[in-house]
This record gives structure tokens, C-alpha cells and sequence, in this order.
């Protein structure tokens, strides 16, 4: 390698390390500690390539970035970061950086990054951005169970391992494939989607591997090909030597539970499973939905120049509900709420009127919504059917019997239809229980107690 290699991370050892190996490969090498120190030497004119840490003493390596770029914009930047997660590298990719590269690193492949950018430079080419092909990707979320996501990504985007990505439908298992070639070293290489139809003939799994050459492959719900495509697809693979691409597959199927039930090839699961990565339905990261709203009405407005928000009960409200279709069914009920509302902030009637039919949740989806939230969601849902009329008056007495009713009939079943014990659990007088299963009609059948 031939150039000057600017170097800025916190940590000593990483700097000697960085320092020796390039300086043994023929570089140039200034390592420092400090962002004001290495924004300085790229104002002096110095360095060929930048490796930067994100976060250090002195500032946010990311917020470095543009900076640089400002000053010196062919200056090509590789940014490392013991913060291991997709946001992270998101966050280079939107700051242009060429590139990123999660803690622990590998040294060769290190090496041989800086090599390729040096060479790049010599030639006068302007080294390809991570941030080119993956400007705005929607996969996003604050919660734990999509950070242990990105985390995973992260970790794997660079190995070899063949990768299986499960989840409902609409969770974003094609993004996080996609994410998983866009960031990786082979994200200049062809990215190929495999389908039914390129099993059909003989020829067909040789013409696609031809396409995907050394880039990536994608078998896109690997679970829904037929018997035939999944053993065309097992002598595809195993003629694949170190020159074939990488493997990814998405499941919304359990490929282990259909293993064992004879509807999936076992020699195929476990050439596809070298790392599962599952993906979260929404109904488990509902803390993650005001961000995704909020990203999905920014989008709309710069596709339809209608600049949309929505308000805070709305927002609550969305986070009631099951998303059946998770990620992908909240953007097209953003999109649909941006066309429709009248107004600039989109309100709780406007919501409600284009949530229809969907389901509350209940623990049943296997989260513990409590009870106040499905009535809140229940009657915010009621009142929206009636298009901005008021319901018929008596509200009050027609919500307590929907309550009532099934309160006393189940606490009924619990205590094996014995009144008295019935009203001790509920907390009411004995004759007050007679006269409201007397006025609810409630029938009562003397059993064993359940409880």
C-alpha cells in the first residue's frame, strides 16, 4: 500500500495496532485521540484515507463526517464503532462514509479495505459509498427486540455464514437481507432474488447462479418452494465453491417445525441456517410505532408535498392495536391517513375511521394489554363509526352491562356458581349480585369451582 492514513480512536492499543500494520504495509501513518486534532490535519491537506472511531473524548465521529467532507469532500472515510448495531451503520451510511466496520474488528479485512481505497485513489476513482445504494432505509426501531436485531446484522453482514431471516409477513425480512448486502464486502457484487420460476428447468439454477456470480443470493420465503425447487436448490448449493455468493434466505414459515413434519428438506434447513436472525412483528415492539410513524408521514410528504403530523392520542391509539400486517400495514395506513386527512395534524376520529376493523390487542397475541387500554381503544373506535355524530344517549348504561356482564358470568364460573363466594370475589353484597344476574339474565349453573 502506498499513502498517508489519518487514524482517530480513543483507544490506545487499537491505534498502536492500526499504526504497526500499516506502517508495515508501506503507509504513512498520524494517530491521535481527538477529533479537533484530526479535523486539523485534514484542513492541512493531510491524508489519503481516514479511519475514524465514533464515539470519542472530545465528540460523535459520525458528526465528524460532514465536516470532512465540507473541507476535503474525495477524502474517503472508514468509520469503526464499538456501538455494533445497524443504526450505527445507517447513520455512516447516511454521513457518506465509504465505509463501516462494527468492534471487534478483523485486521486483514481491515487491511484490506484501506488497500482498495488507497488503490482507488492512485487511479483517480472515487471510492463507492455505503451510503449510495441504502440512502433511506426504513428499517427502524428503538426497542431491545430490534436492537438485538441490528446487533446481529451487524455482526454477520461481513462473514461468510449463510443467513436465514424469519418473521411475520410485512416485519421487514427483505430489508434486513438487503441491509445485510448494502453494508457488506460484496455490496458492489450483483444481489440476486431467487424465485420459484428459476427452478422450473434445468437450467434455470445454473442461469442463476451465473447472475449472482460473487455477490449475494437471496431465497425470498424459502419455505413456500416446492419439493422439486428445494432439491434443485440443495445440488445448486453444494456445487457452490469459496467463489459463490453469499446465502440469505427469508421464512415467515417455522422451516424447523415443517422439517419435522416432512414439508421441508432437513439437508436444506441446515445449509440455509448458519445464523437465524428473527425479526419482531410489530405487536411486540409497539414502542417503536411513533418512530416509524413519524418516518412514514416524512416520506409521504416528499413524495405527495402534503406535510402531515399526527397527534399524540393518535399515536397512542395506534399502539392498541395487533398490526397483523406489522411494519408494512402501518405505511399504508400512513399513507392512506396523509391522502385522506383535511387537516395538517391527523387526529384520533380521522385514525380510528381508517384503523376499520382492525384487532385490539389482547394477551392473546402475547401482549399483556391491559384492561382499560381495550376499552379506551374499543369506545375510540365506536365513536369514529359514527362519522362525527354523537352515539344515542344512554351511553353510560349500555358500556358497564358490555363490562358487567361478562365479569359476574366468568367470576360465576370460577366459583362453580356459588353465589356467596361469587360476591365475596367481586366485592359486593350478595344481594346486589341476585338482582344484577337477575336484570343481566345470567343463567347460573351449580358446579365444581375452577378456581
Amino acid at each position: 500500500m502506498d499513502g498517508t492514513v489519518l487514524i482517530a480512536d480513543d483507544d490506545r492499543t487499537i491505534r498502536t495496532v492500526l499504526t504497526q500494520a500499516l506502517s508495515r504495509s508501506g503507509c504513512k501513518v498520524h494517530a491521535t485521540s481527538s477529533l479537533v486534532t484530526l479535523l486539523r490535519w485534514v484542513e492541512e491537506g493531510k491524508g489519503d484515507l481516514v479511519i475514524s472511531d465514533v464515539v470519542m473524548p472530545d465528540g460523535n465521529g459520525l458528526e465528524n463526517l460532514p465536516k470532512i467532507a465540507k473541507i476535503r469532500p474525495e477524502l474517503p472515510v472508514i468509520v469503526i464503532s464499538a456501538q455494533n448495531n445497524i443504526m450505527t451503520a445507517i447513520q455512516a451510511a447516511e454521513a457518506e462514509a465509504y465505509d463501516y466496520l462494527p468492534k471487534p474488528f478483523d485486521l486483514p479485512d481491515l487491511m484490506k479495505r484501506c488497500a482498495r481505497v488507497l488503490e482507488a485513489r492512485r487511479g483517480n476513482m472515487r471510492p463507492k459509498s455505503v451510503g449510495e445504494k441504502s440512502r433511506d432505509l426504513p428499517l427502524i426501531g428503538e426497542t431491545p427486540a430490534m436492537q438485538s436485531v441490528f446487533g446481529l446484522v451487524a455482526r454477520v453482514m461481513n462473514t461468510d455464514l449463510p443467513v436465514l431471516i424469519t418473521g411475520e409477513s410485512g416485519t421487514g425480512k427483505s430489508l434486513v437481507a438487503r441491509i445485510i448486502h448494502d453494508f457488506s464486502d460484496r455490496r458492489n457484487l450483483p444481489f440476486e432474488t431467487a424465485t420459484a420460476a428459476d427452478f422450473e428447468s434445468g437450467e434455470g439454477p445454473s442461469d442463476l447462479a451465473r447472475r449472482a456470480g460473487r455477490g449475494t443470493l437471496l431465497f425470498d420465503e424459502v419455505g413456500d418452494l416446492p419439493e422439486e425447487a428445494q432439491t434443485r436448490i440443495v445440488r445448486m448449493l453444494d456445487g457452490f465453491g469459496d467463489d459463490g455468493p453469499r446465502i440469505l434466505a427469508t421464512s415467515q414459515k417455522d422451516l424447523s417445525a415443517a422439517m419435522d413434519k416432512g414439508g421441508f428438506r432437513s439437508d436444506l434447513f441446515y445449509r440455509l441456517g448458519g445464523v437465524t436472525i428473527a425479526v419482531p412483528p410489530l405487536r411486540e415492539r409497539i414502542e417503536d410505532i411513533p418512530l416509524l410513524a413519524d418516518h412514514f408521514l416524512k416520506n409521504s410528504a416528499g413524495q405527495t408535498g402534503a406535510d402531515r403530523s399526527i397527534s399524540p392520542e393518535a399515536v397512542n391509539l395506534l399502539r392498541k392495536f395487533s398490526w397483523p400486517g406489522n411494519v408494512r400495514q402501518l405505511e399504508n395506513l400512513t399513507r392512506r391517513l396523509v391522502v385522506t386527512s383535511p387537516q395538517d395534524v391527523i387526529n384520533v376520529t380521522e385514525t380510528v375511521a381508517a384503523l376499520d376493523h382492525q384487532p385490539v390487542l389482547d394477551a392473546s397475541n402475547g401482549v399483556g394489554a391491559n384492561l382499560t387500554d381495550c376499552v379506551e381503544a374499543h369506545l375510540s373506535r365506536y365513536f369514529g363509526l359514527h362519522g362525527g355524530v354523537l352515539p344515542p344517549n344512554g351511553l353510560h348504561g349500555r358500556i358497564l352491562q358490555e363490562v358487567e356482564r361478562p365479569l359476574i358470568e366468568i367470576s360465576l364460573e370460577a366459583t362453580g356458581g356459588n353465589q356467596a363466594k361469587c360476591a365475596d370475589l367481586l366485592g359486593i353484597n350478595r344481594n346486589t349480585l341476585r338482582k344484577k344476574i337477575t336484570d343481566l339474565e345470567i343463567r347460573v349453573t351449580r358446579r365444581r369451582k375452577l378456581m
